[in-house]
């Protein structure tokens, strides 16, 4: 999974661990592994919700300040709407990339 160059450190670190995705169709599976710089993240969940149900939790998870810099970073695959269909992918850092 790819993540913006401001985001990476806080993947990295732990403290970021849910991404909203604008997808046509998932392109990460439940227990893949993906390389983030030094280390790799594993996918716990990846679910399909509207924008308007992420919660004030999932915002912050996602290491964005509030729901409209969340709609704003995620809309770079195109507008969101309160009922645009996103991604939830849920992750937690699973050690060094394997070599």
């Amino acid at each position: 999974m790819q993540f913006s160059r401001d985001l990476r450190e806080e993947v990295m670190s732990g403290a970021v661990t849910v991404s909203f995705r604008l997808w046509h169709r998932p392109k990460v599976r439940p227990g893949g592994r993906y390389a983030v710089g030094p280390v790799q993240i594993e996918v716990d969940s990846v679910e399909l919700m509207p924008f308007a149900a992420i919660t004030q939790g999932d915002v912050r998870r996602s290491g964005e300040r509030d729901r409209e810099s969340l709609r704003q970073r995620a809309a770079h695959a195109g507008p969101i709407a309160d009922d645009t269909l996103l991604y939830r992918v849920e992750f937690h850092l699973a050690g060094p990339p394997a070599c």
